[in-house]
């Protein structure tokens, strides 16, 4: 058996092609940054999964997708190779996407990337977070 499922965030917005012929079909690339359960000194804290999606989802993720998203992925890994044009095999490993949902609602991935300030323009800093601030 063959299935994944992913839960990260997209590292930019998805790249969409079609595809050439008498009924061109859109295709949707995209890359999830997806935390690492455990980390090693030194070692980055997420793994950068490749991810492709065709037809209707690939439309949808044009649409509706941007650096940032929050996703949940199911679909299967695929591995494959080409020679490059210096002549050195590259092998490649993507997650191709069947089903793609949103993992957090619109406005908590906007104050994600955009904190929301109070009405006198500065941001409310959470109780207990007095240790973690580079001043007093």
């Amino acid at each position: 058996m063959n299935k994944v499922i992913l839960m990260g965030r997209l590292t930019r917005n998805p790249d969409v092609r079609y595809s050439q012929g008498e009924k061109a079909i859109a295709v949707a690339r995209y890359t999830l940054a997806v935390n690492k359960a455990f980390k090693r000194e030194g070692e980055p804290d997420a793994d950068f999964i490749n991810c492709v999606t065709f037809g209707r989802n690939a439309e949808f993720a044009e649409k509706y997708f941007k650096q940032g998203t929050k996703l949940v992925v199911c679909g299967r890994i695929q591995t494959g190779s080409y020679v490059n044009k210096d002549g050195i095999k590259i092998y490649t490993t993507d997650i191709i996407v069947d089903e793609q949902e949103f993992a957090e609602s619109k406005k908590v991935s906007e104050e994600q990337t955009h904190p929301v300030a109070n009405g006198d323009g500065f941001m409310n800093v959470p109780d207990g977070i007095d240790e973690k601030l580079p001043f007093s």
